[in-house]
């Protein structure tokens, strides 16, 4: 019996398999300890945007480590490669002029996020407008206010209420929305959250108009938005940054994570638009954001960023992850014809997700497709899960359809 309890595991079944050990990793393949080679269908965890092995990032992490590896940046503490990171953050921003507070996660994101939107309506007068708003099938991560918005029921069980001031409404209907802030009093709701994208939920693209349409609602009710791009930032949207700026939602917030740093070393960051920043920036005002965390504007993971940022710009990968929703969904569309398949969700980002009628086969084909040598796993309800990084060639997208088809067959 190992020590070496995984997150999001039935350690029972582990203990009886055993693990799944990745020992190395080079562009859109990885190898176990026993030297085996597997095609990543799934970037890591969505977050290997440029691929993995690459040697420029590990060298701006030993550069950085040997100059100044971490320092607080409490108060009025600083770095030089977190202030260089925050300047170009705020330049790529969906909304001009955003500041950037810098966090170690997604989850971390969330929690900050919901914390200043709340704590925003404080500093306004408005101190009823406590609630959070998320969706059904929706994913926050799992820290106390992003396990409480999430809309997977699963993630939820055997831990009681979390979070009083919540509410969810339908992933995909608007007035859904609408009617819940009639219900609970625009006076009473600090923020919505909605992820462009939903990512672990089963990849659910967003049905057309819906972002527009609750963003608006949340602009008519006095409800801040929030954009929960922890999956879909940093080009995984496809032919730009954010799909925040793709789709045009001016959020108040955008939380973000995974591809800022493509995972070479833990770190997030969320983009508060100036209406909400200003408060706390006013001069002579005394309002200390009493938030952050110990890893806040870690030096070696900016360094790592700011590597990271370099190479998706110089390598195009924006525009390649953009190929890559074309591709994906001109291989993977094909399956729908397949007995087992109820649907092949795609064609908005660099994300996609085949269905099975019978969510009790999405583990086994998860472990067929390891056996012919592609590393995936299942998301939402029975879903096969494809987040490839922004470098893996047409040719690969084909093996990957490929291999899903053989694993379907043998599944049957």
């Amino acid at each position: 019996m190992g020590a070496l309890w995984h997150p999001f595991s039935d350690m029972g079944v582990v203990e009886e398999n055993g693990e799944f050990v990745v020992a190395r990793g080079e562009g859109v393949h990885v190898w176990d300890d026993t030297g085996k080679e597997y095609l990543d269908a799934t970037a890591g965890l969505w977050f290997a945007n440029v691929g993995h092995g690459r040697k420029e990032l590990a060298a701006a992490a030993a550069k950085q480590a040997e100059t100044l590896a971490a320092y607080s940046t409490f108060g009025d503490y600083a770095n030089p490669p977190v202030i260089e990171l925050a300047e170009r953050l705020a330049g790529i921003a969906p909304v001009p002029g955003s500041k950037i507070f810098l966090t170690s996660g997604g989850s971390d994101s969330v929690e900050t996020a919901a914390k200043i939107a709340r704590r925003y309506w404080f500093e306004m007068g408005r101190e009823s407008k406590r609630y959070i708003i998320g969706r059904s099938k929706a994913y926050h991560g799992m820290h106390y206010a992003g396990t409480s918005l999430g809309g997977i029921q699963g993630n939820t069980e055997g831990y009681g209420v979390l979070v009083d001031d919540q509410a969810h409404v339908a992933w995909d209907d608007a007035e859904d929305l609408r009617a819940t802030i009639e219900r609970i009093g625009p006076e009473n709701i600090a923020a919505f959250f909605a992820e462009p994208v939903m990512g672990a939920g089963g990849v659910y693209p967003p049905p057309e108009d819906y972002l527009m349409a609750v963003r608006k609602i949340c602009t008519e009710h006095d409800i801040l938005f929030v954009a929960d791009e922890v999956v879909t930032g940093f080009g995984r949207i496809g032919g730009a940054w954010f799909a925040s700026a793709k789709f045009g939602l001016e959020p108040d917030f955008v939380t973000t994570a995974k591809g800022l740093t493509s995972g070479y070393i833990p770190m997030g960051a969320v983009f508060v638009a100036p209406k909400i920043a200003e408060p706390f920036f006013e001069q002579g005002a005394g309002r200390w954001l009493r938030h952050g965390y110990t890893y806040s504007g870690h030096a070696v993971a900016a360094a790592v960023a700011n590597a990271n940022l370099d190479l998706i710009e110089a390598e195009g990968l924006l525009d390649e992850a953009a190929r890559l929703e074309g591709s994906l969904a001109a291989a993977l569309k094909p399956l729908e014809q397949h007995e087992a398949v109820a649907e092949v969700r795609c064609g908005t980002a660099a994300v996609a997700a085949v269905q099975l009628h019978d969510i009790a086969k999405a583990a086994p084909v998860v472990a067929k497709m390891r056996e012919l040598g592609v590393a995936t796993r299942a998301v939402g309800a029975g879903g096969v899960q494809y987040s490839p990084a922004f470098v893996m060639t047409d040719e690969q997208v084909n093996q990957l359809a490929q291999v899903t088809r053989q694993a379907l067959d043998v599944a049957l």
